[in-house]
């Protein structure tokens, strides 16, 4: 016999297996008791938590011949009938698949026929935003007035795309993330019906990844537990298996950033990717790590909403009295930043490298918390005696709060970028009125992340961009189309000339610019 996935093995029965929903149970069993069945249902949450599993059992209970308080009675021949999929009265459909008119229309012509057995005939459309438009609009008529034995029940985790149309004619509700006791409750239960050893913080670890989807917990229990199949699973084998850190070694890490180690944070990054550990795992548990740094020095009574052991606890408390907190919320910054960029990049170990030596170094940005960090960096080296004269100059220029500092060439300008300047004049003279009034004016620069940056002057020009998002999406559309790469800009503003020379470097004079001529209107 073939085997079956923990997440299907063990997919409740009935709404006392449902863990974490215990709203929408509630609401539902109480429905049930009381004969207040709803016509047309709305289930919305993120992957795994249950709507699917919600949907099916309420399906069931809804024609079982003997339900109970918590559900069907799974020994009655129309629930062994629709567990094994062989009753129509329980119809399901995947819009993903099946997004068309003609498949709305089917359903719309079946719904005037009532079941052959049971109550109701309950429809189970899930990723319903997937359904077109001519779907949707078709739909409309027969879930706002079907006919009393027909019950819709839509599930999608893009609540947003669906029609208001849609959305007022259902009963909408949205299924929570699990929480790690929840989950981590749940996973012992199935172990021990498993007969399978596993240590309660490696548990705890997967319950964490899976990040609030039960059904995302269960398959990488199911994966570790092959990985290791009659032996233990314990904490170090779980972090093998998924790739990840210990949280050691994150203390490690954070230690040497501190100390503005480069060699040591670049040779203890070169340990991580030897031991074949997944950077983007790396780069998510690290950003999360700085988080709970931050909520330590933040309060003195987050233990329960920080998830770790005691000793991981006080050496967290321990780190948080090393570091002020805008030099927290910085890296963090950067780190965020970075888990954005490195999904999809190829060179995913250079991108994580940069990242630390801008921890390490933060004259390499212009922001405020680098600014703070860099007189910080002064101070402590005066302190030292490291320099006297040079440390009393240093301290004097990048104190100024007023001052920015101007932006440095970098020595390779990225393709995109250089593409973006040269075809600057062609660019401004594609776009409609106002935009392409308020772009002839923009000078056009480097940000400190290689980010191409458009100034304007302040007023209208730059409100038009930083007051009105869909203008500055239009843009960042317009450049990627010219660029063949997904562009983001931003957007600074300027007084005059003089600032922009104080302030920023111009590209148009380190790329050549194709000129055309714009015919008069």
């Amino acid at each position: 016999m073939s085997y079956t996935a923990l997440y299907r093995k063990f997919r409740p029965d009935t709404f006392l297996d449902v863990k974490g929903q215990d709203h929408i149970v509630t609401t539902l069993k109480n429905q049930l008791r009381a004969n207040r069945i709803g016509h047309a249902y709305l289930f919305t949450g993120t992957r795994g938590t249950g709507k699917t599993t919600v949907a099916k059992i309420f399906a069931r209970t809804v024609n079982c011949e003997n339900p109970s308080e918590e559900g069907p009675c799974g020994e009655c021949r129309i629930c062994k009938a629709i567990a094994a999929g062989a009753s129509m009265n329980v119809i399901e459909i995947d819009a993903a698949s099946n997004n068309g008119v003609d498949n709305i229309r089917e359903i719309v012509d079946e719904v005037s026929y009532s079941p052959a057995e049971g109550k109701y005939k309950v429809y189970i459309i899930d990723e319903v935003h997937m359904l077109s438009i001519g779907a949707f609009n078709a739909l409309l008529k027969t879930l706002e007035e079907p006919p009393s034995y027909v019950i819709f029940i839509l599930a999608t985790t893009e609540v947003h795309k669906l029609p208001v149309t849609i959305l007022s004619r259902c009963q909408r509700y949205d299924f929570k993330r699990i929480s790690i006791d929840t989950i981590t409750g749940r996973m012992k239960e199935l172990i021990e019906a498993e007969s399978v050893q596993v240590e309660e913080k490696a548990l705890r670890y997967i319950a964490k990844t899976a990040d609030g989807s039960m059904r995302d917990a269960l398959s990488l229990l199911d994966q570790c537990i092959a990985f290791h199949l009659g032996q233990e699973l314990t904490y170090d084998k779980v972090l093998d298996v998924l790739g990840a850190v210990d949280t050691e070694v994150f203390s490690r890490l954070l230690r040497y950033v501190l100390d503005r180690d480069v060699l040591g944070c670049v040779e203890l990054l070169e340990e991580i990717v030897m031991q074949g550990r997944e950077l983007t795992q790396f780069v998510t548990d690290f950003t999360w790590y700085l988080r709970n740094l931050m909520l330590v020095q933040a309060s003195d009574n987050l233990e329960d909403v920080i998830d770790m052991s005691t000793d991981n606890l006080k050496r967290l408390k321990e780190e948080s009295g090393m570091a002020e907190m805008d030099r927290i919320i910085r890296y963090i910054r950067i780190f965020s930043e970075l888990s954005g960029q490195i999904r999809y990049a190829s060179q995913k170990r250079i991108l994580v490298e940069i990242a630390l030596i801008k921890l390490c170094k933060p004259e390499m940005e212009t922001d405020r918390e680098a600014l703070l960090d860099r007189i910080r960096q002064v101070e402590d080296k005066m302190e030292s005696g490291v320099f006297a004269a040079a440390a009393a100059e240093n301290m004097t220029r990048v104190s100024d709060p007023v001052k920015k500092p101007k932006q440095q060439l970098p020595k390779a300008i990225p393709e995109n970028v250089q593409q973006i300047v040269a075809k600057w004049p062609v660019i401004v003279g594609s776009v409609e009125n106002p935009m392409k009034i308020y772009l002839k004016g923009a000078k056009l620069s480097l940000g400190g992340d290689n980010r191409l940056v458009i100034v304007l002057e302040d007023g209208m020009a730059s409100d038009y961009f930083t007051q009105h998002p869909e203008n500055r999406r239009q843009l960042e559309t317009l450049l990627s189309e010219f660029s063949g790469r997904e562009m983001e800009v931003n957007i600074q503003s300027v007084k005059g000339q003089s600032e922009f020379e104080e302030n920023y470097v111009d590209l148009s004079q380190f790329v050549n610019m194709d000129i055309e001529e714009e015919d008069e209107e």
